[in-house]
């Protein structure tokens, strides 16, 4: 079950993203929806996960000081779309959950 995060939102970056990707098919669904994703890098990076199980909001709250992978999981134009950060904060991708 998806809930939403009650992790707290930062002013400031928590780390850094890295090359920012995207999948073909998350690109075509932000492009026909008018959606400009950096609002939702822009949620992620300072520690708002969007619609996240509570245990995967703190095991992001404990991987951003150890360098670990996070995952925000976000609702754009009524379809559920993920960013991940890799471990090492070489690339950000963001992503539908079936192309995991």
């Amino acid at each position: 079950m998806q809930t939403k995060s009650n992790s707290a939102t930062y002013l400031s970056p928590l780390f850094t993203l890295g090359q920012i990707v995207a999948t073909p098919a998350v690109l075509e669904h932000l492009e026909r929806h008018g959606v400009n994703a950096s609002e939702y890098l822009n949620r992620h990076v300072r520690g708002d996960w969007g619609d996240v199980p509570s245990e995967d909001a703190k095991e992001n709250e404990f991987a951003v000081t150890r360098r670990l992978r996070l995952l925000s999981s976000y609702t754009i134009a009524d379809e559920r779309v993920w960013i991940i950060t890799e471990a090492d904060r070489s690339s950000t991708c963001l992503l539908f959950p079936s192309e995991y």
